[in-house]
Formats: structure tokens, sequence, C-alpha cells
């Protein structure tokens, strides 16, 4: 497998240890219907938390937020309709996005993650 095909999963794998460490509790990640993905699903004591997450090399460019355009807003939240109503909760739903820069790919040391709560307008 080449390195840019692991470049994702690491990527997510990054952000839902980052999602651990802030005390929630993931639930899924991958969660793959017909009409989208949702990266990560988790949880804290008031909110279900849809987590797009973008991984860029940086943000000279435009930011990874900048990524998740209306379009893909849209197919997100049709996506996390349909857990809402296969999973049954009190909580609040979220969509956040978590950006993580890494310069060197999966090869840096230290990358730099961002998280933008309530992201979508």
């Amino acid at each position: 497998m080449r390195s840019k095909d692991l470049t994702g999963p690491w990527g997510e794998a990054l952000a839902a240890e980052y999602l651990r460490k802030k005390g929630e509790t993931v639930v899924a990640c991958n969660y793959r219907t017909r009409f989208g993905e949702i990266d990560i699903i988790s949880q804290n004591k008031h909110f279900v938390i849809f987590t797009e997450v973008k991984l860029r090399k940086s943000d000279a460019f435009a930011e990874a937020r900048e990524f998740v355009d209306r379009h893909k807003q849209d197919r997100l939240r049709t996506t996390a309709e349909l857990w809402l109503s296969e999973h049954e909760t009190p909580l609040q739903p979220r969509f956040d996005v978590i950006e993580i820069y890494a310069p060197e790919g999966i090869q840096t040391e230290n990358p730099v993650i961002r998280r933008i709560e309530d992201a979508f307008e």
C-alpha cells in the first residue's frame, strides 16, 4: 500500500484519539450509507457529534475546513439523519470538522489538530 493510501485512515485514527482524550466516546468510524460517509461519530454528555476529518499538508492553499462545502454538508446531514433513525438518543446532534495539518504526511511527528465545533451554518 502506498503512503498516500494510508493518510486518510491515519488522520481519522489521530482524530479519534484526540476525541477520546477530550473525554468523548467514539461510537462509530466510517459510517457509510448510499448517501455518504461520516468519518467519526462520538458523544459526550450533551451531544452526539458527527465529525468530518480533513487532512492536509498545509493551509497555504486553503484551510482544510473550506473543503467541506454546502454539498458535502448536505450529504453529511442526510447520513446523520439515517444514523439517528437507527440509534435513538436524547442527545442533541452537532456537526464538527477536525483539521489535521501534517507537512510530512504520516511521517509527521507532531501534526497540528484543530477542531471546529458546530461547523455547519
